[in-house]
């Protein structure tokens, strides 16, 4: 299965093949009572739980929904599920999303569609839901407001007079609006629901009866309190934006397990059958929420975590499978790679939350899938003293083969078709690509000193040492990868011990690692940063340097920009007296998050390493929550990650 398969309508049908091959059913471990009620929590009240429309907004517990959709006037174009993507994908609506609460309790977007430019906003009031819609200008074509049912929960949904109603066990609810229904019986839409002509502004609302006025009132008092709260962030006040923007439009209820979580895009859940959480992308989240919202980061570093697979690894992926009944109940067993990780950022990224938050039950929580996930990498990706990413097909009918061995390895790299990888053989004996990979080592001796760390904090001194000595070792062994001619630390072949000039941002993961002198630091930044045939220029860094034949193809890791490896190169930056050169990296990330922000509100899974556009390629998602890395280096720069 890929790890970041790329993203296309030509794409969609090997993602779907792939994930019926190589996939494995897993449940949760949850220990902590604090944990359990953190996610009752969080699963409660008016949001955009629903993860195929940005324009419903639903009910927890009761799944209630009120649907805002749209028809042409002649009933022949009805737009019921709206998203963000890239224009390149050229959907039929244009969706801006503006300014939003974490909670659901304000909303706002701008949605064009068949001419129609329309806003939508929306609040809460106590248990009511309030909706303002507003169109630029008067037309006669259809608002249409359906009510709802989602995942398949106890209850009813109707119409009655000029209201749509919900009856659910010891609760009503009804919906209603400023303006009079209009009969449309031709409009697309199978459920109840309200048609109304777009003739000017129309507050819909649920609960006791309201005026215009109030509805606008009490939009404006929550608008103005969301905008307060990204103005305190003064000259961030933008990358906040954007930032906590992506990341509150990106989570959703998934129901049968009845959690909140923070998947990558809305478009990739669509694809991928309901949700789908990525390892490192979901570790990424998590410590982007932790800026600002405690609850939500612990909720996707936990839920990732508790993906773990019976062999011990923190998949590549987890995804949708079905229902089995366990004991008498029936749960989901969520599908994932049962043959590949992906790069282990988990105990750093945990760490650091824990850092801010000081509270134990967290580390506890997932301590020993950490420690069981760190100690895999050491008893299956290790060869020759060094770490190899690798896979572990089988040849049975129960894991059919849909990609090559090869493949499937890069894939647990994050960095699908890295040109690092061109040429490498695959070991089918051992399973892994012969190549000791500087990246790999690096994260995973940073992985040893942040679960080291933890180890500490919780009283397992055993284990500490432990860590500590894989550390050391790894650390030594890593050492024998700089190349002093190069000036940089370098990928070495394993069948033929050839060291690999091709150059990617991996190289500088040493830094991370605190596994390089002072002076090897300075060479890499002096000779390679700020190399302008490398790595260096308006907009940085290339997944590839640019004098590698691959930048041109400027396609996914082959040349593009892409925000996690900008983050942790400045995460290895921290670790050594290159300011100058960290304060560049932080200007540049942010100016081209910015750009693609203001221009379209966009947050892109990569860019174009030349132009900085993130919507040139389809393989760019257009809301992808880890391009908001871009502007969050700065805020843990100065110093907002701070207790």
């Amino acid at each position: 299965m890929v790890s970041k398969i790329i993203f296309s309508t030509v794409m969609v049908a090997l993602l779907i093949t792939a994930t019926s091959g190589y996939t494995q059913t897993s449940s949760r471990n949850i220990r902590t009572p604090e944990y359990q009620q953190l996610q009752a929590k969080l699963c409660k009240g008016w949001n955009t739980w629903y993860n195929n429309s940005m324009l419903t907004h639903t009910l927890l517990p009761q799944g209630f929904s009120i649907n805002v959709s749209f028809g042409t006037k002649d009933n022949k174009a009805f737009l019921k599920d709206a998203l963000k993507a890239s224009d390149i994908l050229k959907r039929p609506e244009k969706v801006l999303p503006g300014l939003r609460s974490d909670d659901g309790s304000y909303t706002s977007l701008q949605l064009q569609y068949m001419q129609m430019d329309i806003t939508v906003e929306t609040a809460t009031d106590g248990e009511d839901e309030i909706i303002l819609i507003s169109p630029a200008r008067p037309s006669e074509n259809y608002l249409v407001i359906e009510a709802g049912l989602l995942w398949n929960g106890e209850g009813e949904t109707g119409m009655k007079g000029n209201q749509l109603t919900g009856k659910f066990p010891g609760k009503t609810i009804t919906v209603s609006a400023t303006t009079d229904p209009v009969s449309n019986a031709y409009s697309f839409t199978t459920a109840p629901h309200l048609s109304f002509l777009l003739h000017g502004e129309t507050g819909i609302y649920t609960g006791k009866t309201r005026t215009l006025s109030n509805i606008k009132g009490i939009i404006a008092s929550h608008r103005e309190a969301q905008q307060k709260k990204v103005n305190g962030y003064g000259e961030l006040a933008e990358s906040f934006q954007a930032m906590q923007n992506i990341l509150a439009w990106n989570t959703i209820y998934d129901a049968p397990q009845h959690r909140t979580i923070t998947p990558v895009s809305r478009l990739w859940n669509q694809q991928w059958g309901g949700f789908v959480l990525f390892e490192w992308d979901t570790y990424f989240a998590s410590y982007m929420f932790s800026l600002y919202n405690k609850d939500l980061a612990y909720a996707n570093a936990i839920e990732m975590t508790k993906a773990i697979t019976p062999e011990g690894l923190v998949p590549n992926f987890q995804s949708v499978s079905g229902y089995q009944a366990a004991s008498g109940d029936s749960s989901l067993l969520r599908t994932s790679s049962w043959d590949r990780s992906e790069p282990p950022v988990g105990s750093m990224i945990v760490l650091n939350i824990y850092k801010k938050y000081k509270e134990t039950w967290f580390l506890n929580e997932v301590y020993d899938e950490l420690l069981t996930w760190n100690r895999w990498w050491n008893n299956n990706r290790a060869v020759k003293g060094y770490l190899a990413w690798g896979s572990y097909y089988k040849n049975d009918t129960a894991h059919a083969q849909t990609e090559s061995y090869w493949q499937s390895a890069a894939y647990e790299s994050g960095l699908d078709n890295s040109p690092m990888y061109d040429g490498v053989p695959f070991n089918t004996t051992k399973h892994l690509l012969e190549l000791a990979d500087v990246g790999l080592m690096s994260l995973y001796i940073a992985d040893c000193n942040a679960l080291m760390e933890i180890a500490t904090v919780l009283g397992k001194n055993v284990e500490a040492a432990e860590l500590k000595k894989r550390s050391a070792f790894y650390t030594k062994q890593l050492a024998t990868l700089w190349d002093e001619k190069a000036g940089i630390f370098l990928n070495k072949r394993l069948d033929n011990g050839d060291k690999s000039e091709r150059l990617s941002p991996t190289n500088f993961y040493p830094m991370l690692a605190k596994a390089c002198t002072p002076k090897q630091a300075e060479r890499m930044i002096k000779e390679h940063y700020y190399n302008p045939e490398e790595f260096y220029g308006e907009y940085v860094m290339p997944s590839i340097a640019r004098n590698d034949s691959a930048f041109k193809d400027n396609s996914y890791w082959r040349g593009r920009i892409w925000a996690p490896m900008n983050f942790l190169v400045y995460l290895g930056m921290q670790q050594y007296d290159v300011k100058n050169a960290r304060a560049d990296l932080i200007n540049k990330s942010k100016n081209l998050l910015l750009k693609n922000w203001k221009e379209n509100g966009g947050v892109f899974e990569n860019y174009n390493a030349v132009t900085g556009k993130g919507d040139d390629v389809y393989n760019a998602d257009g809301f992808y929550h880890w391009g908001a890395l871009l502007g969050f280096m700065e805020f843990i720069e100065r110093g907002y990650m701070k207790q």
